[in-house]
């Protein structure tokens, strides 16, 4: 007799609850973390301008240069700030529920190396503040969400859900190299390599918008990619949407000609394959 108690939902439709809780309840611990970092603003300009000579030393491009480049296309500069405000947590959470729904055995892999990247991140925002170099005006740099529009940021000050000194590593490179990754090992077909686009442009954007400068993006994919090695992900089949899997209590491998034995694990073909 089932209790009165008893979930009434489909078990599909209460996993997925379980995953939005647990999504939503990541998310929750992201944006606390970012604020309990915040309160470094003195060591965050100061690794500011120890960074910023490192990248001379490596002879890395000036990304005030980069700057100038787009500031003379104000269209250009709106586009960019639109990419940098909306594209990083819709693009993310887009592929999430596209491999929930496709590819279940790679969302499980997708979502462990989201959180590992997500949380040696905040390790990092704790130990290493980083002021952007947005903040840096007296280097040429230019806010140019607070100039241009959308506003990304409001004052240090005055954010309070937002670690603005947050900048080592970037997550928007990071989530966005993850993005390409996942769709890359997921997929087949040399469609899937235009998703390389997204960590280009986010890369591209993030540096020209002054919120990054070029080592929060290696240093993000430097830890993803070591994320990634340590937590291998699934083989590429078809999708798991297209097949399931049927179980007997004991005994020989069903054949096409008789009924499956007990004990025999046995996958049914694809309803494509089956149709044909």
């Amino acid at each position: 007799m089932h209790s009165a108690f008893a979930p009434t939902l489909p078990i599909p439709w209460r996993r997925a609850g379980k995953e939005l809780l647990l999504i939503a309840v990541l998310f929750t611990a992201y944006k606390l973390g970012r604020v309990l970092a915040a309160d470094h603003v003195t060591a965050a300009f100061l690794n500011a301008d120890r960074l910023w000579e490192l990248e001379r030393t490596l002879r890395l491009p000036n990304e005030a240069r980069v700057q100038d480049w787009i500031l003379n296309e104000p269209q250009a500069v709106r586009a960019a700030n639109v990419y940098y405000k909306f594209a990083h947590f819709p693009v993310t959470a887009a592929f999430l529920v596209w491999l929930y729904l496709k590819r279940p055995a790679h969302y499980r892999w997708s979502r462990r190396v989201l959180v590992v990247l997500t949380g040696l991140a905040l390790v990092v925002h704790f130990a290493v503040p980083l002021a952007p170099p947005r903040m840096l005006g007296g280097l040429g740099f230019v806010d140019t969400g607070a100039r241009y529009g959308p506003a990304v940021y409001g004052s240090p000050e005055s954010d309070q859900l937002a670690n603005q000194f947050a900048a080592m590593p970037s997550l928007h490179v990071g989530w966005a190299v993850l993005v390409a990754a996942g769709i890359i090992v997921a997929t087949s077909g040399r469609w899937r390599w235009l998703i390389v686009a997204h960590p280009v442009i986010t890369t591209f954007v993030v540096v020209a918008t002054a919120n990054h400068y070029w080592l929060d993006g290696i240093v993000a994919t430097a830890v993803l990619v070591v994320t990634i090695v340590t937590l291998r992900p699934p083989k590429r089949s078809v999708p798991d949407a297209h097949r399931r899997t049927l179980d007997f209590p004991t005994g020989r491998r069903a054949d096409a000609g008789g009924e499956g034995a007990p004990g025999d694990r046995i996958t049914a073909p694809s309803r494509d394959t089956a149709a044909a």
